[in-house]
């Protein structure tokens, strides 16, 4: 997998500088070669796993971190966004979907031009707004991809203007009453947040969620 995964970026011209199958390999890979973005999988070899890696790494050096991985349940999903990670991708993923998330992390490091923000976009907070009539998200003034499912979540829930949306009510009116597994409503929170500073939404263990405005 991990070939897969180095093959990709290089294709889609990233140069990769290391790789690393466990924590003290992780660490010294950081220290030797100063990358401008970390990809760790949560599942890694020897006693301390990617997410409490990270955590390590991230008292020694700033770097944008986004995690890989085939764990959606909400213990595992709660930790990562803990180490505020610009991206959660499970796999599989697509390659699109890395491209995207590793071009936000560059660009909160100032290596990406600015475009125009819309006036009558919301500001969510912490440099993040909305243009809720047609949905995109910006970071300060780079354009932030979101799927379809995502830009409806955030919709709703700036709608709702700081208010709980109960879970139901957002499985209703994102699937249409359709079933899905108990999984794939908090997977779809947890790939926003990931997009977005993460104390930005809360969720309230069995009510729902809601957007922490900060304005």
């Amino acid at each position: 997998m991990a070939l897969d995964i180095k093959s990709a970026l290089e294709k889609l011209g990233f140069e990769v500088t290391d790789s690393a199958t466990n924590y003290d390999e992780a660490l010294n890979s950081v220290k030797n070669c100063k990358p401008d973005i970390l990809l760790t999988d949560i599942n890694l070899v020897g006693s301390k796993d990617g997410i409490e890696t990270v955590k390590e790494i991230q008292k020694i050096a700033n770097i944008p971190i986004i995690y890989l991985t085939a764990f959606s349940d909400n213990k595992t999903i709660s930790r990562a966004v803990e180490t505020n990670p610009i991206g959660y991708l499970l796999k599989p993923f697509k390659r699109e979907e890395l491209k995207s998330t590793i071009f936000l992390g560059l660009y909160k490091m100032n290596q990406f031009s600015k475009i125009e923000i819309d006036k009558e976009a919301i500001s969510l907070g912490f440099d993040y707004y909305f243009d809720l009539k047609n949905e995109i998200l910006f970071y300060k003034n780079m354009l932030i991809s979101l799927s379809k499912k995502e830009r409806m979540l955030l919709s709703i829930l700036v709608e709702a203007n700081g208010n709980i949306v109960p879970f139901r009510q957002l499985e209703s009116l994102i699937w249409f009453d359709n079933f899905i597994s108990d999984s794939t409503l908090r997977t779809l929170v947890y790939r926003l947040r990931a997009k977005l500073e993460y104390k930005l939404i809360e969720t309230i263990p069995t009510l729902g969620c809601r957007l922490t405005p900060i304005f």
